[in-house]
């Protein structure tokens, strides 16, 4: 496994502090965010999941604790929008030149708007994902938002 990946060179790129840490990615888990945190030893309010949306037809990166769920009217007040929807797999691998189960928001092929959840900035480090399966970032979540230019709102059910 490569531990640079595009998503690890925009952080260093950016000046931003963060850990490589890498896991048994297992493709057949009902859900890879908990399956990254239990991989990982953390609670799964640290590990966060990036997902790929659409608000109002425009591309979003939404990026939560992954014991939580997105709320789509949420999200969509988040961008000041009135719909959302999850983003169909192949168009979200498309955009942002990542895989499923390894989509990170950092160093995408086509930069999209972030949010945030809010929760997420209680914690002093949370990981993301690193830009493959299997591999996960460790870093500030203020530093991540900073970064992404996130909208930091409640965005979970």
């Amino acid at each position: 496994m490569s531990k640079a990946t595009r998503a690890t060179t925009a952080l260093a790129r950016a000046g931003v502090a963060f850990t490589i840490h890498a896991y048994a990615y297992d493709p057949h888990a009902p859900s890879i965010g908990l399956q990254a945190a239990a991989a990982l030893g953390e609670d799964p309010a640290r590990v966060l999941k990036t997902l790929m949306a659409l608000v109002d037809g425009k591309p979003a990166c939404v990026i939560v604790p992954s014991d939580r769920e997105v709320s789509m009217k949420r999200l969509a007040a988040a961008f000041g929008g009135k719909s959302a929807e999850m983003m169909k797999p192949a168009e979200a691998e498309r955009i942002t030149g990542y895989k499923v189960g390894g989509i990170s928001p950092f160093g995408q092929m086509r930069p999209a708007r972030a949010a945030m959840e809010e929760t997420a900035l209680a914690h002093p480090q949370v990981y993301m994902n690193g830009g493959q399966r299997g591999l996960q970032v460790r870093l500030a979540p203020r530093d991540a938002a900073a970064l992404l230019k996130a909208v930091v709102a409640p965005v979970v059910v």
